[in-house]
């Protein structure tokens, strides 16, 4: 395994793959079964989970701002069918994020349009 950035990595990896299996952390739906991910590392800006308003101080409405958290470890998933439950959102810049497809609560991560691969980070889900 190359050198990670999380201790959740080093844990989770075996083989450069997922160890065990994927759940939701909200709902313990299975998403990914083990052995089913690649590990990679690359930093990427992925919205957080809720979204907060935010008053714009130069115009008198309230708009939504997306507020992001740097993401270093992800699952790869280069077929979006390895999933075993999966939900996809509306093409934003050339991805669809990626959700628990019972509890719709997401981004989990994110899949690309232009690979065909998706992305889900480690430390949104839960192992078992």
């Amino acid at each position: 395994m190359s050198e990670t950035n999380s201790s959740l990595a080093e844990t989770e990896v075996e083989d450069g793959k997922n160890r065990r299996k994927i759940k939701c952390q909200f709902c313990r739906s299975i998403i990914l079964n083990s052995k089913a991910g690649n590990y990679v590392n690359f930093e990427f800006d992925l919205p957080v989970i809720k979204l907060t308003k935010s008053s714009n101080k130069t115009e008198d409405n309230i708009e939504n701002i997306i507020e992001t958290e740097k993401i270093q470890d992800f699952w790869l998933v280069k077929d979006i069918y390895t999933f075993e439950n999966i939900g996809v959102s509306n093409t934003v810049d050339n991805k669809k994020y990626l959700s628990c497809a019972d509890c719709e609560v997401g981004p989990l991560g994110y899949h690309d349009l232009n690979t065909k691969e998706s992305y889900l980070a480690l430390s949104r889900v839960e192992y078992i």
